[in-house]
């Protein structure tokens, strides 16, 4: 049985739009304890935010975020799969394009936002398939780590 897209994406995703604040995309990531949320505009998602675009494009540029907006920000073009795509190919599309969120649109021509596919759920949910394409097992150690507290 192969695995589907759909088998492992969350159905309710959070999403934020264009032209909100990056300040307000920043709290509702905080308050809702989300690393990224999905973009819309004009009710069709065009782009996702997450906090390494917020890092990297507002605070270590000295940016204010409360005069920008996340469509100034945000990750574009959108790569996105469908809910009956072969769940190794989404992983594989994910990883070649170095994403941890990818979007899932219905498969019909409205191409609406139906759910989320994250890295972080695979290995929680899937994790012999994430070794398999990952081969985890040649370079994890047979032993766990020593650790030292001084």
């Amino acid at each position: 049985m192969r695995l589907r897209v759909q088998d492992a994406m969350i159905r309710n995703v959070i999403t934020v739009d264009a032209d909100l604040s990056v300040k307000m995309a920043a709290r509702m990531m905080s308050h809702l304890q989300v690393s990224s949320l999905v973009v819309i505009e004009d009710g069709e998602a065009v782009g996702i935010i997450n906090e390494k675009d917020i890092i990297s494009r507002v605070v270590s540029k000295d940016r204010s975020p409360s005069k920008l907006m996340v469509y100034e920000v945000m990750t574009t073009p959108l790569l996105t799969t469908i809910p009956d795509a072969d769940l190794e190919n989404a992983i594989q599309l994910m990883v070649f394009n170095g994403i941890k969120k990818l979007p899932v649109l219905s498969g019909d021509e409205k191409k609406e936002l139906v759910g989320l596919l994250s890295l972080t759920d695979i290995v929680r949910f899937f994790p012999q398939l994430y070794a398999r394409i990952f081969n985890v097992e040649t370079i994890m150690p047979k032993e766990p780590p020593q650790l030292y507290i001084q």
